[in-house]
């Protein structure tokens, strides 16, 4: 799981902006920081999504650090949302228990997915991303 830079500002009436200097344009906003927190990760997810339809590029992930350096914060608060950055597919070869790939095919058809999905799902799930 990758992390993107947002910076969150309050507003004078009470509310939070939350924009990705990463990711020009992807913004969002909530009444209070738990939720802007939250839909900023909604609408940074969505955002990469259209990215990613239309063929864009996507940017290169910058640090925390990096954008210190390069941006003026002034009083934002700084938090690091999880994105799912996509990547291109890379050919893996591996060995496996000839009854365990057997229940993995099984599992991967009834599922209607490959059986390269199948095992990207659980790595995801074993390591939580």
């Amino acid at each position: 799981m990758a992390y993107a830079v947002a910076l969150i500002h309050e507003e004078e009436n009470s509310s939070f902006g939350v924009s990705f200097p990463d990711f020009p344009g992807c913004v969002s906003a909530a009444t209070n920081l738990n939720d802007a927190i939250a839909r900023a990760a909604v609408a940074l997810a969505a955002h990469v999504k259209s990215l990613g339809e239309k063929s864009q590029a996507l940017p290169a992930l910058r640090t925390i650090d990096d954008i210190r350096r390069t941006l003026e914060i002034h009083e934002a608060i700084i938090a690091a949302v999880p994105v799912d950055m996509p990547g291109r597919s890379v050919p893996v070869q591996i060995s496996l228990n000839e009854h365990m790939l057997a229940a993995l095919d099984r599992a991967a058809k009834a599922s209607g997915v490959t059986r390269s999905e199948k095992i990207a799902e659980a790595i995801r799930a074993s390591l939580q991303v």
